[in-house]
């Protein structure tokens, strides 16, 4: 063993790695650039899921951007008023009212009320299952595959199968939305979370081909619409829509509706 070769190799490689390192602590205090000391604690402050409810890259990202004025200081779908509250003392700002949203899914047709097609077996996916002939498994078209998309997509463990359909517990929903873009069918939107009458369906089809597919579908009757004292429906596309500012949950659509499609959130 030729020591002398050994200590040279060590000493080079020293040399180098001293040389290098003073290399990169020139260039970080080059190329440094100065950041608003509020990013780091609107950071801190922020819930740290970073998610992409807010629809920026992660908490610092939307850190960075309310400091820059690109976005509000109640942007953060997840932390709610509390950590609006926060971020606008951070910023000196006032906070404007949140209110809290929440996942709904817009489909009742489940094992017992939805008529099938045929017998799906390959991925539990509902992407994977909504590339099939008809739209998946499912008659209807519009409803909910039931193979858990959503479900896998939720950071809060907020979304569940049950009896085939996705069900959303709205106390632990923190609206980021990861659900709505995981769901082919689209059946899924934010609404306030006091809301209290939801029409549970999505078809456009009509009437009596609602009735062949499904048990719960709306089939646009209007009788909703008809009996709402407070004009807080409309029939679009044939199918029922609550305006969720007029509604005053006075419960009459849902007495009237023939299909019992309008339900309690």
């Amino acid at each position: 063993m030729n020591t002398s070769a050994i200590l040279t190799a060590v000493i080079v490689i020293a040399v180098l790695g001293l040389i290098l390192g003073l290399f990169l602590g020139i260039a970080a205090k080059a190329f440094h650039v100065e950041t608003d000391p509020r990013e780091d604690k609107i950071s801190a402050a922020l819930p740290g899921n970073n998610c992409g409810g807010c629809g920026y890259p992660g908490c610092t990202g939307l850190a960075a951007a309310i400091v820059n004025g690109e976005a509000p200081v109640n942007a953060c779908p997840v932390g709610g008023a509390a950590v609006a509250k926060e971020v606008a003392a951070i910023m000196g700002v006032e906070a404007d009212d949140t209110k809290r949203m929440a996942a709904y899914v817009k489909c009742a047709g489940d094992c017992e009320k939805a008529a099938k097609n045929y017998e799906y077996t390959g991925a539990e996916d509902c992407r994977m299952a909504a590339l099939l002939p008809g739209g998946g498994d499912k008659s209807c078209a519009y409803g909910c595959l039931g193979y858990g998309s959503c479900v896998s997509a939720c950071p809060f463990d907020a979304i569940h199968i049950v009896n085939g359909i996705a069900l959303v517990d709205k106390d632990a929903c923190k609206a980021c939305g990861k659900c709505i873009e995981a769901c082919p069918k689209k059946l899924i939107e934010l609404l306030p979370y006091d809301s209290k009458y939801i029409v549970a369906c999505s078809s456009k089809d009509k009437g009596p081909d609602v009735m062949k597919k499904c048990k719960a579908g709306c089939i646009g009757c209007g009788l909703c619409k008809k009996n709402c004292p407070k004009e807080a429906i409309d029939i679009k596309d044939l199918l029922a829509y609550i305006d969720q500012d007029k509604c005053e949950k006075c419960g009459v659509c849902a007495e009237k509706c023939p299909k019992k499609i309008i339900l309690n959130h």
